[in-house]
C-alpha cells in the first residue's frame, strides 16, 4: 500500500495546495487483499517544490501556538477510538465515525498522509459498495452545505465549495464540503463537534474498490480533523496511533494529548522540513551493528516519513541494499524462497516457525538512532510479513524506494504507541501491545457516551433511530431478562485441513472484533465435511460477572447479525449460520 507521489507545476494547483494543504498531493494506494497490495511496490518519489510563502507560513503556525498554548484550559479532553481491521491483511486500519443528528456510523481509513475527511453521499453517481450505507444528508437535521466563498473552490454555478482529490494510481475522490456534528464514540471525553468533511459524489479506482467506507484525514491542512479540533480549542495539539502486531491487528487512537510514558523515545519533527510527518533519522543497527552508511542518505528529498497510511518501509537504495545484506547475513542459516507472489522479488525465508514470540530468537533486532541520540528497537514483526503460502516463512517488509526519501509504513511501527505531539514539533515512540492497550488505556472524567450509542435506563435502553435493529426477536433484549451468554454458528470454506488448530486464533480476531475479552469467546463445538468447517462459539460475561448487559449484548448481536466482522483472509470465506442470546442462570445448575 505504498504511496505515489506526483510533481504538479501548475500555478493553480500550487496555490490550490496552499489553500487545502500540500499533504493532500500526497496518496497512499489502499488495497483490500494481501495480492492487492503487492502490485504497488515500489513507490515513485516525486518531489513538490515549496513555494516562497514558506517563512509566513512559519510565522502562521507559531502565531496559532503561541494562541493555543495562552488559551486552551489546563485539562482539555479527548476523543479516544478504538482501531479495526489488520495492516497487512486488509491494507490499513480504520476507526468509527458518526456523522449528523441522528447520528450515521463509518468505517474511515485513519490516514496521516491526508487532510481531508470524506464519505460516499446518497447522491453519489459513482461510488462503489463499502461497509456502511452511504451518509444520507436529507436525514440529518444538522446538515448543511458550505456556501461558496473565497478560501475554497467552488462549482459551476458558484453555489457551493467543492473539493477534488485525484491521485498517481488513477484514483479519485470528487464532492461537496459540508458541515455537520461528528461523534467519536462512547469511549470519548470529547463530546460530538461541528466539523467540515467532504460528501462524496464519485470516486474511482481504489477508493471504488476497497471495503472502508472512506478516509479519515489526520495530516496537516485547514481540512484535517485534527488542526479543525485543534482551531476549536477543544482538544490539544496532539493525537496517538497505536497498530496490532502481527496476525493481530486492531488498536487505539487518541485525538489531543496523552501523558507520555516515561521510556517514551522522541524525534524532533520539522513541520516545514516537509508536509508530512518526518523524524530526524540518523543510523541504521542490525543486531547491534551499525550499518555503514552516511547520515545524510536518510535526509534526502522530504527526509524520513512516517505515515499511517503506507502499509511497508521504503529505503533509499544504498540503504536498503545495506540494511538486507546485514539480515541476510544474520540468518544465513534460513533457507531463502520464492515470495508469495511471483510478480515481485520478494526476499523471503522458510525455517523460522509459525510462533511470533519465538521470532526474536531468529532474526536480528533493528535500531534505529535518531538524531538527538535516542533509538526506537523494532522486533521482527517490525519489518517481516508472514509467507501467506509457505508455513513458517516471513519476508522482508521493507523495499527499495525508487527516490532518496525515507518512507516509514505501519509495519514499522507496529505494537508501538507512537504520538504526533504537533504543539511541541516532535514524535514520540512506546513499544507496547496497542491490541491490549485499548482495554487498559484509561482517560479520567469520560463523559456521557456520544449520540451515536445505546442509552441505558434503569432496564429498559434506547437506541438512536438509524440503529434500531430490524428482524430482532422481541424477547432477545429490552429488559425482559438479562443475557447470561450468545451463542453463534458460522460455516467457513476454506481448502485447509489446519483449519481447527487456528481456532484459538479466530476467536482472538473475533474478541476483538465485538470489542470485548479474548476469555470471553470460547469454542463450544467444531465439525467439519471436506472444505467446510462448521464451527459454534459462545460469548460469555466477562471477569467475574454473571450476565452480559443489555448495551453490551445489543451490540454483539447487531455486528453478528450484519455480518460486521472482518477476518483476515487466510481463515478463507465465511458465513454466520445463526446466532441465539440465552438468559442469565444459575452457574451451578448450568
Amino acid at each position: 500500500m505504498a504511496w505515489a507521489w506526483t510533481h504538479i507545476t501548475s500555478y493553480l494547483v500550487i496555490f490550490y495546495c496552499s489553500l487545502i494543504g500540500l499533504s493532500d498531493l500526497y496518496r497512499r494506494v489502499d488495497s483490500s487483499s494481501i495480492g492487492a497490495r503487492h502490485r504497488h511496490r515500489p513507490p515513485m518519489v516525486i518531489p513538490l517544490q515549496f513555494s516562497s510563502h514558506n517563512s509566513s507560513l512559519r510565522l502562521s503556525a507559531e502565531n496559532r501556538r503561541h494562541l493555543q498554548q495562552s488559551q486552551l484550559p489546563t485539562h482539555t479532553p479527548n476523543a479516544r477510538m478504538r482501531l479495526y481491521d489488520d495492516l497487512l491483511s486488509n491494507g490499513y486500519y480504520t476507526t468509527r465515525l458518526w456523522i449528523g443528528s441522528p447520528p450515521q456510523e463509518f468505517a474511515l481509513i485513519v490516514d496521516s498522509g491526508s487532510t481531508v475527511t470524506y464519505v460516499p453521499c446518497s447522491t453519489c453517481e459513482h461510488c462503489g459498495k463499502h461497509q456502511d450505507p452511504r451518509f444520507q444528508p436529507e436525514l440529518s437535521s444538522t446538515y448543511r452545505p458550505l456556501k461558496c466563498n473565497p478560501s475554497c473552490n467552488c462549482d459551476d454555478e458558484g453555489k457551493q465549495c467543492i473539493y477534488e482529490r485525484r491521485y498517481a494510481e488513477m484514483s479519485s475522490s470528487s464532492g461537496v464540503l459540508s458541515e455537520d456534528i461528528i461523534s467519536f464514540g462512547n469511549e470519548s471525553e470529547l463530546v460530538p463537534q461541528h466539523a467540515v468533511f467532504g460528501c462524496e459524489n464519485a470516486e474511482t479506482g481504489d477508493l471504488y474498490s476497497q471495503r472502508a467506507d472512506g478516509i479519515m484525514g489526520l495530516g496537516r491542512g485547514r481540512l484535517s480533523i485534527v488542526d479543525q479540533l485543534v482551531d476549536k480549542g477543544v482538544i490539544s495539539d496532539s493525537f496517538s496511533l497505536c497498530y496490532g502486531g502481527m496476525d493481530v491487528g486492531g488498536g487505539a487512537m487518541v485525538l489531543g494529548r496523552i501523558s507520555p510514558p516515561a521510556d517514551m523515545v522522541f524525534s524532533h519533527s520539522d513541520p516545514f522540513r516537509s508536509p508530512y510527518y518526518n523524524i530526524e533519522l540518523k543510523e541504521l543497527r542490525v543486531a547491534g551493528k551499525p550499518l555503514k552508511l552516511s547520515p545524510k542518505i536518510f535526509d534526502g528529498k522530504h527526509g524520513t516519513v512516517l505515515d499511517s497510511g503506507t502499509t511497508y518501509a521504503y529505503l533509499p537504495k544504498d540503504a536498503f541494499i545495506a540494511f538486507r545484506n546485514a539480515v541476510m547475513k544474520e540468518i544465513h542459516f534460513l533457507k531463502q524462497i520464492h515470495g508469495p507472489d511471483p510478480n515481485y522479488d520478494d526476499i523471503c525465508f522458510s525455517g523460522a516457525g509459525r510462533d511470533i514470540s519465538e521470532l526474536s530468537k531468529t532474526f536480528p533486532e533493528v535500531d534505529m538512532v535518531f538524531s538527538n541520540g535516542q533509538k526506537l528497537s523494532l522486533s521482527p514483526e517490525n519489518y517481516l510479513f508472514r509467507h501467506t503460502k509457505v508455513r513458517g516463512a516471513y519476508c522482508l517488509g521493507i523495499f527499495q524506494n525508487g527516490d532518496s526519501t525515507t518512507l516509514l509504513g505501519g509495519i514499522v511501527v507496529r505494537n508501538t504507541l507512537v504520538t504526533y505531539d504537533r504543539e511541541n514539533d516532535k514524535i514520540g515512540f512506546w513499544k507496547t501491545n496497542c491490541s491490549e492497550l485499548w482495554r487498559t488505556l484509561q482517560l479520567p472524567n469520560a463523559s456521557a457516551p456520544a449520540p451515536s450509542v445505546f442509552q441505558k435506563n434503569d432496564t429498559n435502553f434506547e437506541m438512536s433511530p438509524n440503529l434500531a435493529p430490524s428482524g430482532l426477536p422481541p424477547n432477545v433484549l429490552p429488559g425482559s431478562f438479562r443475557i447470561g451468554f450468545i451463542t453463534f454458528d458460522m460455516s467457513i470454506s476454506k481448502n485447509d485441513s489446519d483449519v481447527k488448530s487456528n481456532v484459538t486464533e479466530l476467536a482472538v480476531f473475533i474478541a476483538h472484533e465485538l470489542e470485548i475479552d479474548n476469555s470471553q469467546v470460547r469454542l463450544l463445538n467444531f465439525t467439519s465435511e471436506g472444505n467446510e468447517y462448521l464451527i459454534k462459539l459462545g460469548i460469555f460475561p466477562g471477569q467475574s460477572a454473571n450476565y452480559i448487559s443489555n448495551t453490551t449484548a445489543l451490540n454483539i448481536i447487531l455486528r453478528l447479525k450484519e455480518h460486521r466482522l472482518h477476518l483476515p483472509e487466510r481463515f478463507g470465506s465465511y458465513q454466520l449460520v445463526e446466532w441465539n442470546a440465552e438468559p442469565e442462570m444459575n452457574l451451578c445448575g448450568w
